[in-house]
C-alpha cells in the first residue's frame, strides 16, 4: 500500500493493463461493497488482476476483481471472493460508456481501486487492446529509457 498526499490511500494497482492496453481515457467510479469487503480491502486484500466490467440494463458491473475475505470474524455473514460488483456513475457517464463500449468496441478495465474521503473508489479506463508489435514497442521504449537513464547517471 502506498500514501499519496491528496487523500488517496491506494490500495491496489492493476499495472498489467497498461501494459495489455492503450488506455484512451479514465473514470472514477464508486463501488458497492458489503461491510466485509470493505474491511478486506482496508487490510489490502484486493486484486484487479483479471478484472473487468461489463455494462448490462444500463449499469456497470466489475467481474472477476478478487477481495479475500474477512478473516477476522466467524465465516457466516464473509462474502463470495469473486462475486460481481456494482459501479456507481453518473447516469450521463454511463451512457457515453455504452455508446464507446458498443459502437467502437472498447474494453472496460479497473486501473485501481484506493480509499478517498473514507470511501473505495476504482479508477476504470477505456482501453483498446494493443497487438503483439505494440507490446514489443513499449517494452523497446521502456529499455531504451532505462539504457539512458543508465547512461545519464555514469555521468
Amino acid at each position: 500500500m502506498s500514501e499519496k498526499n491528496d487523500g488517496y490511500k491506494v490500495v491496489c494497482d492493476n499495472r498489467q493493463a497498461r501494459f495489455l492496453y492503450e488506455i484512451l481515457e479514465t473514470y472514477e467510479a464508486g463501488i458497492q461493497l458489503t461491510g466485509t469487503e470493505v474491511k478486506s480491502i482496508r487490510a489490502g486484500k484486493a486484486n484487479l488482476q483479471d478484472g473487468y466490467a461489463l455494462i448490462r440494463d444500463n449499469e456497470i458491473w466489475m467481474i472477476n476483481v478478487h477481495i479475500s475475505p474477512y478473516t477476522s470474524s466467524g465465516q457466516y455473514f464473509n462474502h463470495e471472493p469473486r462475486r460481481t460488483r456494482k459501479l456507481l456513475l453518473h447516469r450521463q457517464e454511463i451512457r457515453k460508456l455504452i455508446g464507446k463500449v458498443e459502437q467502437l468496441g472498447l474494453t472496460l478495465v479497473p486501473l485501481k481501486m484506493y480509499f478517498k474521503s473514507g470511501r473505495v473508489k476504482v479508477s476504470i479506463a477505456l482501453g483498446k487492446g494493443k497487438k503483439l508489435h505494440d507490446k514489443r514497442e513499449s517494452l523497446k521504449k521502456r529499455q531504451d529509457q532505462r539504457d539512458m537513464q543508465r547512461a545519464m547517471k555514469s555521468y
